[in-house]
């Protein structure tokens, strides 16, 4: 199969296109024919030397694919061959073949391309896991979504609005802000003109929003402290900003305060599962019925995987980007495919 290779640690230029035996199934993994594979920020961490696949996991990059089945062991899982499936991996995602476990096997959504429904999984099992489970964002409560129009941002943004929540986002130009108020942010920052503490505060009437989803940490923090509500929670999910922060602690013990985080790669299939059952039923009939889109800024072929790389390297992006592996990857699926999961 054809796959994209790390052969050094270093820049773009380090991916390279090379030929590889197919992936061996494990028990309770599905072989994917992928058509197309998502672009994010733990790929590009990883071609740098930053951020290791697990152990066991593949070497090749790509935590999302869209495909249809091509084998496995399937019984009494409710996939069948030639099913459109996309799925959450572990790595492995740029390649024509990939294993993923079955309970992070979700149908393609009705109406959705591959690389639509490839753009999906990442981001959305992120999304959940860190604002719904861990969180515990429940009805009437607000949401500060900082970096708004990444891939992050954007699925946080429209889950959050389209639950009935009222939620706020950063960004660092007044277009992504626009873009960011478009999917349903009630006022987008632009976090290098304006103070987003101020702006929260005033947006609030001093009381502040009760979860904040976090990709940049760093300095953020000590400031984020001062834009929560009593009984707020603080959710880490990257690094960007610096792995080090001073906080006041008597903020956190004066207003009950939470600060929490979490890495959704290195977690158990059974924690996955869990979280695919969970998108299944409250997610899926969202993106089917079109009031949650998945948001492709732009596709590159497989083989221009470094040029997919430097425009995520650039954050010029809004949404996600996706490699087209095959010629169906713009295909939307026949529904009979998904009919019988």
């Amino acid at each position: 199969m054809r796959v994209i290779e790390i052969t050094r640690p270093g820049g773009p230029d380090v991916l390279r296109a090379a030929e590889r035996p197919a992936p061996q199934l494990l028990a309770g993994e599905a072989l994917i024919r992928v058509h197309a594979a998502g672009v994010n920020r733990p790929d590009v961490l990883q071609r740098m030397g930053v951020y290791a696949p697990p152990a066991g996991a593949s070497d090749i990059p790509g935590l999302e694919v869209a495909g249809a089945i091509e084998g496995g062991d399937l019984v009494g899982s409710g996939l069948r061959v030639g099913d459109a499936v996309c799925a959450l991996v572990t790595g492995g995602g740029y390649a024509e073949l990939c294993a993923a476990p079955l309970g992070q096997c979700l149908p393609v959504p009705r109406g959705l391309s591959f690389a639509e429904a490839a753009a999906l999984p990442e981001t959305f099992f992120t999304v959940w896991s860190n604002i719904f489970d861990r969180a515990r964002l429940v009805a009437g409560e607000t949401l500060l979504v900082q970096g708004g129009a990444s891939g992050i941002g954007v699925t946080a943004i429209q889950l959050a609005a389209t639950l009935g929540h009222t939620v706020f986002a950063t960004a660092g130009i007044d277009e992504k802000c626009r873009a960011c108020e478009s999917l349903g942010a009630r006022r987008a920052i632009n976090y290098r003109t304006e103070d987003f503490v101020a702006i929260l505060k005033d947006q609030t009437g001093g009381r502040g929003v009760d979860v904040i989803l976090d990709m940049v940490a760093g300095d953020y923090i000590a400031r984020e402290l001062q834009c929560l509500a009593e009984d707020g929670r603080l959710v880490l999910i990257a690094t960007l900003g610096g792995a080090k922060a001073q906080i006041d602690a008597r903020a956190i013990l004066h207003r009950r305060l939470t600060i929490t985080g979490s890495a959704l790669r290195p977690r158990s299939i059974e924690f996955k599962s869990a979280i695919a059952r969970r998108l299944r039923s409250a997610v899926w009939p969202l993106l089917e019925s079109g009031r949650v889109k998945s948001i492709v800024f732009k596709t590159f072929p497989l083989a221009d995987a470094a040029a997919a790389h430097a425009l995520m390297e650039s954050s010029q992006h809004i949404g996600k980007i996706v490699l087209t592996v095959t010629a169906a990857a713009n295909d939307v699926p026949h529904p009979a495919s998904a009919t019988h999961q």
